[in-house]
């Protein structure tokens, strides 16, 4: 065979599996397969933690953010969760608090000491941001305390499913 034939067959081969490729797809009353979404659609609700330096990990946080995760799941609420690193100052711990702020979270939860006094020192100068507060004194005018005895995770669920009011 000589190699201009074998170049004119396989030209041709391919211009047929084009042809065949184009006819496959554009079949009428024939849809291409689907995939299902797995991506989750959210809410424009933002409800946020803070936590100290060991994250959602801790004594403390853990149950928060499991309660946060449970309130996500029924209402498609956006969760998530910042660490204060650096210095335990209650300064350096306003920092991260308003970060979340900034973030536009409707809602910041704080676990401990550390995060909850932060979270204390800036919710006056925020007044449209419902601040929650685990383990730390008592409730005011846009914090609501929770106590870190008894089903944390089930009250800050309830609180997060109701909009930040205890």
């Amino acid at each position: 065979m000589d190699r201009r034939r074998v170049w004119w067959v396989a030209g041709a081969g391919v211009v047929l599996l084009a042809v065949a490729v184009v006819l496959a797809v554009m079949v009428p009353g024939r849809e291409p397969e689907r995939l299902p979404v797995r991506a989750r659609e959210y809410t424009d609700v933002r409800v946020c933690l803070l936590t100290d330096e060991q994250g959602v990990a801790s004594a403390q946080a853990a149950p928060v953010w499991g309660g946060m995760q449970d309130a996500s799941a029924a209402t498609k609420a956006q969760v998530s969760f910042l660490s204060v690193m650096g210095p335990g100052t209650v300064a350096n711990a306003q920092s991260y608090a308003n970060t979340l702020v900034q973030r536009k979270c409707s809602m910041v939860l704080g676990a401990g000491g550390l995060p909850g006094q932060a979270l204390r020192a800036i919710a006056g100068a925020n007044p449209k941001v419902r601040f929650v507060v685990v383990g730390e004194g008592a409730s005011a005018s846009n914090v609501t305390a929770v106590q870190s005895s008894g089903d944390v995770r089930g009250s800050v669920a309830k609180i997060v499913l109701d909009g930040g009011k205890a």
